[in-house]
């Protein structure tokens, strides 16, 4: 399976609401969440850059799950689309925090 992009724009783009899968291929509604990176867009550029590719290594080791990402550096939060499998989204912020101690879940569960 091919992991999913990360979507990392410097132009504007159409709201999230166009573009973020409601459903998988198979017509199973999709669950989100939003993980907060404190501080991220204000740091170094190389930092940056960094933790971005670190994002999307976490992201590619899920990738039997996450179907769609997108990271907004001048919120500081990644959205993130998964297959609804129970607590995905708790092991993917875990290890999200392991590259970026200071990322926070933000979820309604």
């Amino acid at each position: 399976m091919k992991p999913p992009k990360l979507s990392i724009q410097v132009e504007p783009a159409e709201p999230l609401r166009k573009r973020v899968p409601v459903r998988d291929k198979n017509g199973k509604a999709l669950s989100d969440f939003m993980i907060l990176f404190k501080g991220l867009h204000d740091k170094p550029q190389g930092h940056i850059q960094h933790t971005i590719k670190n994002i999307q290594k976490v992201l590619a080791g899920f990738s039997d799950v996450v179907v769609f990402a997108d990271l907004n550096l001048k919120l500081n939060l990644l959205w993130v689309s998964i297959k609804p499998v129970a607590n995905t989204r708790h092991e993917i912020a875990g290890a999200l925090q392991t590259i970026y101690p200071d990322a926070r879940l933000v979820s309604h569960i």
